[in-house]
């Protein structure tokens, strides 16, 4: 918990954001430090020469390389260090796309509702760049996929289908396991978005058969600004970023460094027992904020009722009669941050996508999201402060 001066008062900030960016864990911001300070005190090279000072570099690289394909269960080899997830999903659509235009294919895409913005506008952009089409998908009240509509989607022309591992907004998990399977059967390549699954849950992308996974290093508390694309061995695409040799030619541009080692520590600190913990005790403090918020009258779940079809560390809640805006900016003032589920409260003027796909109210809603840091005190004065600034909010409008 930080203090921060607003006017003449100290106020206790409590941090329930975290699916949005996570607070940058210790082991990274000492291992950011200590590879800046060695930028520094020591001449690092380009990890791509092969004298002393660009094999000391490729070493500390290689070496943060294979401690993310540890936490991924992966080949060192199978690893792309990019600028985050919404790289890695361009990357990995973009590839997919010139793939399939190479065999002569029309390239066809498809994807849910429900995906993140960058799954959207990245299949549109590249898929109508080639004159091809993108099929979406529905899905139920929860924000579950429809698998028989989207295997149905599949056809032979379709040079990529996208699913999420979890929701970003309501938390659902999604059937990743079974879109697999028959993307496989029918030889379709398929990324799946876990920029809200690892670090998280247990996410070993080739136990699924799936070819292409994105994630970013900033929501489990690694540094921004990182991320990675796991390639399926043996699967080769043409790469979004072109003109060197970095990344064995798959992502050109030279390698951040200080970023890729402090990444690579978050990975190796989040071994199978301390994820486990750390889910746990995401999933305990969520379940007493809802037990709790949920006695306000209007307040509900959003997403499914079973905590173990979502996300561990995140929920989102149904706000009746007040807008969104008021109640983040009530919280804000009593020290807390979150984000509303619908997007009109922060980037854009539009109802949440993923809530108008549910077929539920896109315009009233919160999300609450929490991570390595958050204490039972954090849920606590949450719990305290959301009914009163309803309860304010609702009175004002009457």
């Amino acid at each position: 918990m930080r203090y921060v001066a607003r006017s003449l008062n100290i106020v206790a900030r409590h941090y329930l954001d975290h699916a949005s960016t996570s607070p940058l864990r210790d082991s990274a911001r000492t291992a950011l430090s200590e590879a800046l300070a060695l930028q520094v005190d020591e001449t690092i090279g380009d990890p791509g020469r092969i004298h002393q000072e660009g094999m000391t570099a490729r070493v500390l690289l290689e070496n943060a390389r294979e401690q993310v394909a540890v936490l991924l269960n992966a080949k060192q080899r199978e690893i792309i260090f990019t600028s985050g997830a919404t790289e890695s999903i361009a990357a990995a659509t973009w590839g997919a796309v010139r793939r399939s235009v190479e065999t002569g294919a029309t390239p066809h895409i498809v994807h849910a509702t429900v995906e993140h913005s960058a799954v959207r506008r990245s299949s549109e952009l590249f898929a109508n760049a080639f004159g091809g089409s993108v099929s979406v998908i529905g899905v139920d009240t929860t924000g579950r996929i429809d698998v028989e509509a989207f295997v149905d989607a599949l056809t032979p022309s379709t040079a990529l289908a996208h699913v999420q591992w979890g929701n970003h907004e309501v938390g659902t998990l999604q059937p990743v396991a079974e879109i697999a399977a028959a993307c496989n059967e029918l030889g379709i390549l398929l990324h799946v978005d876990a920029a809200q699954a690892v670090g998280h849950l247990t996410v070993h992308p080739k136990d699924l058969g799936i070819d292409l996974l994105s994630f970013s290093g900033h929501k489990f508390g690694g540094p921004t600004g990182i991320g990675g694309l796991w390639i399926r061995q043996g699967l080769r695409i043409e790469p979004l970023l072109t003109g060197g040799e970095q990344e064995r030619s798959r992502r050109s541009g030279l390698e951040n460094l200080p970023l890729a080692i402090a990444l690579g520590v978050v990975a190796e600190e989040l071994d199978e027992s301390t994820r486990l913990a750390e889910a746990a005790n995401t999933r305990n403090l969520l379940a007493t904020a809802l037990d709790r918020v949920t006695t306000t009258p209007g307040i509900s779940l959003l997403g499914p009722s079973d905590a173990a079809h979502r996300l561990p560390h995140l929920i989102c809640l149904a706000v009746d009669g007040v807008e969104p805006q008021g109640v983040v900016l009530g919280l804000d003032r009593r020290g807390i941050a979150l984000h509303s589920g619908s997007s009109c409260a922060s980037e854009g003027l539009e109802p949440s996508p993923v809530l108008e796909a549910m077929g539920v109210d896109a315009q009233r809603s919160l999300r609450i999201s929490v991570g390595h840091n958050s204490t039972s005190e954090d849920i606590d004065v949450f719990c305290d402060e959301l009914p009163t600034v309803v309860s304010e909010l609702r009175s004002l409008r009457a």
